[in-house]
C-alpha cells in the first residue's frame, strides 16, 4: 500500500513537472497553445458531433414510430367505428382495447419525441456554438500571433537603435575636440612664450638702444649745423 502511494505521488509530480514544462514551452512558442486548444475544441467537437448524430438518430425513430402508431390508430379507430355501425361487438371490443393500447402508446411516444426534438435542438445549438469557438480561436490565433511578431519585429528594432549608442561617437569627436584645443594652446603658448622670452626682449631692447642712438647723432648733427651757422654769420 505505501509502495503505491509512493508511485502515485512520484507520478502527480511528474505530470505537474510536465505541465510545467508545457506551460513553459507554450509561453515560448504560443502558436503551439492555440493549435492545441484548437485540437481540443476539434476533438470536442468531433464527440459532440457524434453524440448529436446519436440524438437525431433516436428522434428520427420516434418520428417514424409515432407516425406508424398514429397512423394504426387512425385505422383502428375507422375500423371501430364501422364494427359498431355493424353491430360485431366482439370484434369492437378487441378494436376498442386495441384502441387504448394504441392511444397510451402514441401518448407516450409523443412526449419521448417532444423531448428528443428538445435534446436535438439543444445539441445542434452546442455543435453550433463550438463550431463558432473553433473558428473564433483560429482568428484570434492569426490576429494575436500577428500581433505577437509585429510586437517582436519591433522589440528587435528597438534593441539595435539601443545599440545603435552614439555615446562611443560622441566620445570619438570630443576626443578630437579636445586635440584640437591643445593644438591651439600650445601654438598661442608658444606666442605668449616668444614674447616673454629673453632673446626676444634683448631684440626689443636693441632696436631701443639703436634708436635712442640715432636721435642721439641726429641731436649732435642738427647741433654742429647750428653751430657751423652761427660761426659763419659772425
Amino acid at each position: 500500500m505505501a509502495g503505491s502511494g509512493l508511485f502515485a505521488r512520484l507520478a502527480n509530480l511528474w505530470r505537474g513537472f510536465v505541465s510545467l514544462w508545457i506551460s513553459d514551452v507554450e509561453k515560448a512558442h504560443p502558436e503551439i497553445a492555440y493549435e492545441n486548444a484548437i485540437g481540443s475544441m476539434i476533438e470536442k467537437y468531433a464527440s459532440l458531433k457524434k453524440a448529436t448524430a446519436a440524438i437525431i438518430r433516436r428522434r428520427e425513430e420516434l418520428e417514424q414510430r409515432h407516425s406508424e402508431q398514429s397512423k394504426e390508430l387512425a385505422q383502428v379507430e375507422k375500423d371501430l367505428a364501422v364494427a359498431i355501425e355493424t353491430s360485431q361487438d366482439d370484434l369492437a371490443m378487441v378494436l376498442i382495447q386495441k384502441k387504448n393500447q394504441l392511444d397510451a402508446s402514441v401518448a407516450e411516444l409523443k412526449e419521448e419525441l417532444q423531448v428528443a426534438v428538445n435534446d436535438a435542438d439543444s445539441a445542434k445549438a452546442s455543435l453550433l456554438e463550438v463550431q463558432a469557438e473553433i473558428r473564433k480561436l483560429q482568428a484570434e490565433k492569426d490576429n494575436m500571433l500577428a500581433k505577437m511578431q509585429s510586437a517582436e519585429a519591433r522589440l528587435r528594432i528597438q534593441e539595435q537603435l539601443d545599440g545603435l549608442s552614439v555615446d562611443a561617437e560622441v566620445k570619438a569627436l570630443e576626443n578630437v575636440r579636445q586635440h584640437i584645443r591643445t593644438k591651439i594652446a600650445e601654438a598661442k603658448l608658444g606666442r605668449e612664450l616668444g614674447e616673454t622670452s629673453l632673446d626676444q626682449r634683448l631684440a626689443k631692447l636693441r632696436a631701443q638702444t639703436g634708436d635712442v642712438t640715432a636721435r642721439q647723432q641726429l641731436e649732435a648733427m642738427k647741433a654742429a649745423a647750428a653751430q657751423k651757422k652761427a660761426q659763419k654769420t659772425m
